[in-house]
């Protein structure tokens, strides 16, 4: 049965239901549409959008709905992410084929998608704040204006910076007592993911959870997902402790000559020694070794630790920026570090 809030929909002859496996490649395709409309590239790969469709405490039947023409063509798709505990930020995540924007298909999917967060109001801590949240590139008009017009909040801006390889860079310069090596997969992985647990303590959104379900998705996330190569994941080492680590793709979603941070982290007692900047020139250097012409990652733009200004002085500069909009399901208090 369609859900009430789709009826309008359904009336004019679009097909809702939940996605499976099956499809993925329709999926797919018409994300990359949206990408090139919203950032000029297209971003989506079959298999690894495969792999986020299988996160553990994920459920297609009840986590997404698309919505399909008579004829048979994807042309929206949203999901809820609520899979980690506890769970009181979900995140919504929809595309709108660019052909069928301003039809209603976006407003009726985070109608549904805003009611099914809801769900995780039970699962959450007594007297936690809940609040659904949801984003887009800052320069694509119909995704801020859908959001703004369901009474979404402005709450955050993030950046993707970019550092062009024209000359060589300057080699790092690590800290006294400092080491540095490649990760060993899987002997070093529950000790990296407790480092990279506890580096991000400080950062805008973070949560704490239990160790075995935040270690369960990490896992999932980083080995079956984003396949980081071990050759682009350094530890800094002080001694056995894992002081600080930075793990790279070979190319970004966007871009196949963009190499990819995708994670930088220093713990605490480490920090103000120049070690993030240490770690980022290092595999800046591997990159232009390895032919790259460029390199980039995201940040949050208003970063504590001050990553933006180290990004800045390896010579990274802004690409890019993202908006995230808020809406508040339940008054209560807020468990992320602000």
């Amino acid at each position: 049965m369609t859900e009430p809030i789709f009826n309008k929909l359904a009336n004019a002859g679009y097909t809702i239901r939940p996605a499976n496996l099956d499809d993925i490649e329709g999926s797919v395709e018409m994300f990359n549409l949206c990408s090139k409309a919203m950032i000029g590239a297209p971003e989506f790969k079959v298999e690894r959008y495969t792999k986020e469709w299988q996160t553990p405490n994920f459920d297609l039947q009840r986590d997404t709905r698309l919505i399909i023409t008579p004829s048979g063509q994807i042309v929206g798709c949203i999901e809820v992410w609520d899979v980690l505990e506890p769970p009181v930020h979900p995140w919504i995540w929809g595309r709108v084929h660019p052909e069928w924007e301003g039809k209603g298909i976006g407003t009726a999917m985070m109608g549904w998608a805003l009611e099914r967060a809801r769900e995780a109001i039970p699962r959450a801590p007594e007297g936690a704040r809940v609040a659904a949240r949801a984003g887009t590139v800052n320069t694509y008009s119909p995704a801020k204006e859908l959001l703004q017009n369901l009474g979404m909040k402005t709450i955050r801006y993030g950046w993707d910076m970019l550092v062009d390889l024209n000359e060589e860079p300057r080699a790092p310069l690590w800290p006294d007592g400092i080491s540095v090596r490649n990760i060993q997969h899987p002997e070093d992985t529950e000790a990296v993911y407790r480092a990279e647990d506890e580096a991000f303590q400080d950062h805008w959104g973070y949560v704490e959870t239990p160790f075995e379900e935040g270690f369960k998705q990490w896992k999932h996330y980083v080995f079956e997902i984003r396949k980081p190569d071990p050759a682009l994941w350094f530890l800094a080492m002080d001694g056995d402790e894992i002081a600080g680590m930075v793990s790279c793709r070979a190319e970004s979603d966007d871009d196949p000559d963009k190499g990819w941070v995708s994670v930088l982290g220093v713990r605490r007692p480490w920090r103000r020694r120049g070690l993030g900047l240490a770690l980022l020139r290092q595999v800046i250097g591997e990159f232009y070794r390895r032919g790259k012409p460029r390199v980039g990652l995201g940040v949050d733009s208003n970063n504590l630790a001050g990553a933006t200004k180290l990004y800045e002085k390896a010579g990274m500069h802004v690409q890019r920026e993202y908006v995230t909009y808020e809406s508040e399901l339940r008054t209560g208090e807020e468990l992320q570090k602000e």
